[in-house]
């Protein structure tokens, strides 16, 4: 439903477009249908057909790697394949995928399940219950959204709990919404919902923590943390390390600032009397309990116990140091370098375990608290011959030390290794089959000068002798600390690079590749960074006689496509081709659609005069000039995004195509939520377009007129 300019707006201009806002109504989805009918129709061909073909056939890929996740001695997984495009929920023993020789015991067949319930459910996650429990909490969705039912599942009978004559084993159960729940034992969770008067706030996620009981109703449930309509959501999880059990809330009053509070479960009879302790750290930082520990990863300089921690250190004590004490027993156990920085951590049974990227390339490290945190890296035999990334897929810290590690590169299919955090012998347990024919190709890191003399890293993959200009393919993100690190991508390979042609990933600014500052740098008032950032790679190419301008395409979803939004609409000059998937792009009203609310940290208010001064440059919808020209565009969403939502592009490609000459193109599957796609078929097929729009566009002579 479109909600209504504030009075403070009354003086906009109209928007013509805002019945394309009403997701559902009648005229809106057929305006999407007739439109994503037109795409289709325009790039149908024997070609395209021949390229969905293959990419179904990668996905579906019956030898492809499975990277499972651990919970005791079984590994678990979700195989998508023709036969089950939503899925089969799935587990073999540890020891047997170990070995190779996985033996699967199918849990939970989606496919059956939608058939008979007739709701085409995607499978959400799986939150497994406490060790020595068979329940696990499964989320599922009706159309692929954020927004999930919850439902109960007993694996050792492999079904649903359903009511029974005993009121004491009544499954929890929660309807449709973006609820967050957390096992605080076998009969009693910790959970963050909208649900039954929990309330919600004015970014859509649940407003309050409760702590609900087996076989209560659970508006019946005590209130132990309560946010405001203005704060994010309030988000729950409990640690279970060894036999101590620390709930923990956080409100998260935007994206970036938060308040966490802590209580032990054990000390608190029926969690009625629950009086949690707030943690003590600054509200940016990142913050996790592990047992009797806390790490907390600084995002701004932070002094305490008389000691100032740049951004970025990560650091970990004692949790009475911060929920009880000033600070003074928090140790440094990584502190950021100039170019090698924090990406992620995490706990095995006796170590900690850490993720450094270093010129945006990663390593591990494994921490020994009992040898003063001194660091050991992870030997997993990478080498040199590619671009690589490694990160750890699943652990189970209740039983052991052991690391499931996943290492690819940009040529390199990705390789599952086994190894320990303790005692490291790295072993590989399966490799994927190569996707594509990488002969003749190489990968390399180059440096781009931005618009303020900063150097910007991009990674280009292509013929390692070229010969010639060819078409680029440029993938950014830019926003909310989330880094691009060398990926194996089946897809761009199959249907980009073995062709001959170059792809090349931008790390600029608002990422992480180089920790909180280089995010920082393009926070706000300082988007254009990140947008002059990525103008200079494309043409770094163009200097460096990699491409021309008309030859480079790009493509960037969400965030990203708020990004590419941006270069079309700003430095159209600089590009032949703009792919922009489920997009911000109406920075004006994008507080009052779907989650947009949630990202006023990243962008700024523009209920805000002063916010919207600085907001108004990068809003893509508002810079369309009818009088200048804009390469060829395809803009995809999906109907059932609840995050972003497809009202944004609905309204840009329509601007565009009745205000300008541009060529622009529109697609927007009914399913998918943000993802885009919600199966293997509908990802082929969105791909196969994609690819079959940017090879027409970029193989244009310059001096083609653009069609209509």
């Amino acid at each position: 439903m479109s909600i209504p300019l504030s009075k403070d707006l009354a003086d906009e201009p109209a928007d013509p477009y805002l019945w394309l806002e009403e997701i559902h109504s009648d005229a809106a989805l057929a305006w999407a249908a007739e439109r994503s009918e037109e795409t289709e129709s325009t790039f149908a061909s024997a070609q395209r057909t021949a390229l969905e073909a293959r990419l179904r056939g990668i996905l579906d890929d019956p030898d492809r790697l499975v990277v499972p996740s651990r919970h005791g001695d079984w590994m678990y997984d979700l195989w998508r394949d023709m036969a089950n495009p939503r899925g089969l929920w799935r587990r073999t023993p540890r020891a047997a995928f170990a070995a190779g020789a996985p033996d699967w015991q199918v849990l939970l067949d989606i496919d059956a399940l939608g058939h008979a319930e007739d709701t085409a459910w995607s499978f959400g996650r799986a939150l497994h219950g406490p060790v020595g429990t068979p329940r696990v909490l499964l989320q599922l969705s009706p159309d692929g959204g954020d927004a999930t039912v919850l439902r109960e599942f007993d694996l050792d009978a492999m079904a649903f709990v359903v009511p029974g004559a005993d009121p004491a084993d009544s499954p929890f159960a929660l309807a449709l919404h973006k609820s967050h729940v957390a096992w605080i034992d076998r009969d009693i969770l910790l959970v963050a919902s909208a649900l039954d008067g929990g309330g919600v706030t004015d970014s859509g996620y649940p407003l309050s923590a409760r702590v609900w009981h087996r076989g209560t109703p659970l508006a019946e449930a005590s209130v132990v943390i309560e946010g405001t309509p203005s704060d994010v959501g309030v988000f729950v999880s409990v640690d279970r390390t060894g036999d101590r059990a620390t709930a923990h809330v956080e409100v998260a009053h935007d994206f970036f600032h938060s308040e966490g509070w802590v209580w032990d479960t054990a000390t608190i009879d029926g969690f009625a009397s629950a009086t949690p302790t707030r943690i003590n750290a600054p509200e940016d930082a990142r913050v996790a309990v592990h047992g009797e520990l806390v790490a907390i990863r600084t995002t701004t300089p932070w002094q305490v116990a008389g000691q100032t921690h740049a951004g970025g250190t990560l650091l970990v004590g004692p949790l009475t140091t911060v929920t009880g004490g000033d600070g003074e027993d928090l140790r440094v156990v990584f502190a950021p370098a100039s170019t090698a920085v924090l990406e992620t951590w995490a706990w095995t049974r006796s170590r900690l375990v850490i993720t450094v990227l270093d010129q945006v390339q990663s390593s591990i490290r494994s921490l020994d608290p009992l040898d003063d945190w001194r660091a050991h890296p992870l030997d997993l035999g990478m080498g040199d011959d590619d671009l690589f990334s490694a990160s750890v897929v699943t652990l189970d810290a209740d039983h052991d030390d052991e690391l499931w590690v996943v290492v690819r590169g940009f040529l390199t299919p990705p390789t599952l290794i086994v190894t320990d955090a303790a005692t490291p012998a790295p072993r590989i347990v399966a490799r994927a089959r190569a996707a594509f024919d990488t002969a003749g190709l190489t990968a390399s890191q180059h440096w781009a000068t931005s618009a303020d003399g900063t150097q910007i890293p991009y990674f280009e993959v292509g013929p390692r002798d070229r010969v010639g200009t060819l078409p680029v393919l440029m993938n950014g993100y830019g926003g909310f600390e989330h880094a691009l690190t060398p990926e194996y991508s089946a897809l761009v390979g199959a249907a980009w690079l073995e062709p001959g042609r170059v792809y090349v990933v931008a790390n600029i600014r608002g990422g992480g590749e180089f920790g909180p500052a280089w995010h920082l740098a393009a926070l706000r008032g300082h988007r254009h960074r990140a947008y002059e950032d990525f103008a200079a790679v494309a043409r770094d190419l163009v200097r460096r006689g990699v491409s021309t301008s008309e030859q480079i395409g790009c493509h960037g979803r969400s965030n990203g496509g708020l990004l590419v939004g941006n270069m079309l609409t700003s430095f159209p000059d600089d590009f032949g081709a703009i792919v922009c998937g489920v997009p911000l792009l109406d920075m004006r009203r994008y507080t009052r659609l779907s989650a947009g609310a949630s990202w006023i940290a990243e962008y700024g208010d523009p209920d805000d005069p002063a916010d919207w001064a600085f907001i108004q440059t990068f809003s893509p919808y508002h810079l369309i000039d009818a009088n200048r020209p804009y390469p060829p565009s395809l803009i995809y969403a999906a109907t059932s995004d609840d995050r972003v939502g497809p009202v944004q592009a609905r309204k840009m490609a329509a601007r565009l195509m009745a205000d300008t000459e541009a060529e622009v193109h529109y697609l927007e599957p009914s399913d998918g939520g943000h993802a885009g796609t919600i199966d293997n078929a509908a990802t082929a097929a969105l791909h196969a377009t994609i690819y079959a729009f940017l090879d027409r566009t970029l193989s244009r002579p310059a001096t083609t007129p653009s069609p209509r």
